[in-house]
């Protein structure tokens, strides 16, 4: 089992200067979704996802050496040029969680400046972005004051890795286009420790479009984290995880062979599924909103009269995905701006699409 406890990861603060790292880290869009989840951060079911350009987090980790006090971690944190105390809470925590990997924690005093493209906690995964663009700078972190992680897998590997214990689906961010996390017998290589590119899809979906429907930018009223606690006692969710296994291995074939249609079909009946679990939960509760319905029926109602291949998906929030192959894109275009834009807050949709994943900043 890999282990990435090193206790030799202690700095030197009398030579350490200060410094920064920072990366742009782009959220991920789960085609087999991932929901439940057991020990620590380890998934009950294989997902694979699409790698986003535009929605992504900046991340900028600022380091000095302390001159105290090392029983502790020192951080601030700013979220879009605020302070934010939620956050800083949630991140502080993740930080003292992984003390034993990364001792060097504790002897640095941290200033972490974030931001988004996209609304914070309205189901476009935005811990996926966030936390995969603190793993990748901590990582970066041991590259320049250790000498290590010079080998590009066995960086990212560990990014994953890492990425995974603060969020789960962040692990998947960490790689461009498509990637897959959770074992599966479908992909012998696929671990539940951390994601691994996917490189067999067909080039059809190597430039396959998201659309983000922004339906309704508040924060959700049920948070993921809630949520995936909440499959513990879901009556439905060892026929889910029993499903979810068998899609990702019928995915699987559909990705090499380019079939849009298939893909399609189960694109959409996973974002269902995934709605129906919540509404099965106990307590129930819906996270979808009417225009999210009003926009799924345009979309069908357009896919069956203009015979275009246009699918959608759902995280856990109203936001519908929009996705299709780069070869309608300018008839889908056409279609978002004139019938599904004004079923936007403020009429505002983010154009996206498979991405190359994370860069330094």
């Amino acid at each position: 089992m890999t282990d990435y406890k090193n206790s030799k990861l202690v700095i030197d603060s009398a030579n350490t200067k200060p410094g920064s790292v920072g990366w742009r880290s782009p959220s991920n869009l789960a085609i087999i979704k991932y929901w439940g989840k057991y020990g620590t951060q380890l998934p009950r079911n294989p997902s694979i996802s699409f790698t986003l350009k535009n929605a992504y987090t900046e991340t900028w980790l600022e380091y000095k050496p302390k001159t105290g006090n090392y029983n502790q971690i020192s951080l601030n944190l700013f979220f879009q040029n605020q302070p934010n105390e939620a956050f800083r809470s949630k991140v502080l925590g993740f930080m003292e969680s992984i003390i034993d990997v990364f001792p060097f924690l504790r002897q640095l005093e941290w200033t972490i400046q974030t931001r988004n493209s996209f609304p914070h906690s309205a189901g476009i995964a935005s811990s996926a972005s966030a936390m995969s663009a603190l793993a990748l700078c901590l990582c970066s972190m041991e590259k320049q004051l250790f000498g290590s992680l010079n080998n590009q897998e066995v960086f990212y590997q560990k990014a994953s890795y890492i990425a995974r214990l603060g969020s789960g689906s962040a692990c998947r961010s960490v790689y461009p286009k498509l990637a897959v996390w959770g074992e599966t017998g479908a992909i012998p290589e696929a671990s539940n420790l951390y994601a691994i590119p996917y490189t067999a899809a067909h080039s059809v979906f190597q430039s396959f479009h998201d659309d983000i429907l922004l339906i309704s930018q508040k924060e959700k009223s049920v948070s993921s984290r809630a949520g995936h606690g909440l499959m513990e006692g879901n009556i439905y969710a060892d026929n889910r995880y029993t499903q979810a296994k068998q899609r990702t291995t019928e995915l699987n074939n559909i990705l090499q062979d380019g079939d849009i249609e298939a893909f399609g079909r189960i694109a959409e009946s996973e974002a269902m599924t995934l709605h129906a679990l919540m509404m099965a939960s106990n307590p129930p509760y819906i996270l979808l909103q009417p225009n999210t319905i009003t926009a799924i029926e345009k979309v069908r109602d357009f896919r069956n009269t203009k015979k275009t291949p246009l699918y959608f998906s759902l995280d856990a929030g109203p936001n519908l995905h929009l996705l299709y192959p780069d070869s309608a894109k300018d008839t889908v275009k056409k279609f978002i701006r004139e019938e599904l834009a004004p079923l936007c807050q403020n009429n505002q949709w983010i154009e996206d699409e498979a991405g190359e994943g994370p860069e330094p900043l």
